[in-house]
């Protein structure tokens, strides 16, 4: 048998696709049209359409919102794109600057009621203590300025500080990772080291003076228990 045959032998036909490529989805235009125009609160990303929702019998309802919705999207767009300050940076990229809030929108809570003063602000203030005492020390100045008196700029932190007491000024040096040792502490120190030291070799000593006269009682004992 040829190879030619062999090969006709086994040869199918693939018959052609009947399915038909879906149809791409029209494009809508970017302008949009209405009777009367949108009004838009672009602080609140907000576009407003005054225009009635009108059905036909050829159109569902989720169909007409949806168009509805997509006609207020690019009109808020539009009006973004042409009215707002845009800007580009390499950090951040593409910036678009929002306008002030027009509408005022209302608050789901009530705003907090102000902290009523405790019973010491009410002394306090009535009797003109503290923060509430207009006229402290000789020069007549405010509570405030008499705290400031107490503080001192530490230029290393860049802050103000107390002058005394914790984290205060004259603590700055106790954070250093190097500090040099006072001389006179040193002396002191190394003063004491060898009074201990003398004492420590002079209980070794008794020590011993001791353990040698024990002994020498226990050899007189011997002796006068022979005789």
């Amino acid at each position: 048998m040829a190879i030619a045959d062999m090969v006709g032998s086994t040869s199918t036909s693939i018959p052609a696709s009947t399915s038909k490529a879906k149809p791409k989805p029209e494009r809508l235009p970017i302008t949009v049209e209405k009777p009367t125009p949108y009004t838009f609160d672009l602080g609140h990303l907000l576009a407003l359409d005054p225009n009635p929702l009108i059905l036909s019998n050829d159109t569902s309802l989720n169909a007409a919102l949806t168009a509805t919705a997509r006609d207020g999207a690019q009109s808020l767009l539009n009006q973004l794109l042409t009215t707002c300050t845009i800007t580009s940076t390499t950090r951040d990229g593409i910036l678009l600057s929002l306008p002030p809030r027009t509408t005022l929108l209302p608050r789901f809570k009530p705003l907090p009621a102000p902290k009523q003063p405790t019973k010491w602000e009410l002394f306090a203030r009535k009797k003109g203590i503290g923060k509430y005492n207009k006229k402290l020390g000789s020069g007549g100045g405010s509570a405030e300025a008499e705290r400031r008196k107490k503080l001192v700029y530490d230029e290393a932190s860049g802050e103000w500080v107390p002058r005394w007491g914790y984290k205060g000024k004259n603590k700055g040096g106790e954070n250093d990772w190097l500090v040099e040792v006072d001389e006179k502490v040193w002396k002191k120190e190394e003063g004491l080291s060898l009074d201990v030291e003398s004492t420590v070799a002079f209980q070794s000593y008794l020590q011993g003076s001791l353990a040698f006269l024990m002994l020498c009682c226990v050899y007189v004992r011997l002796v006068l228990a022979k005789r």
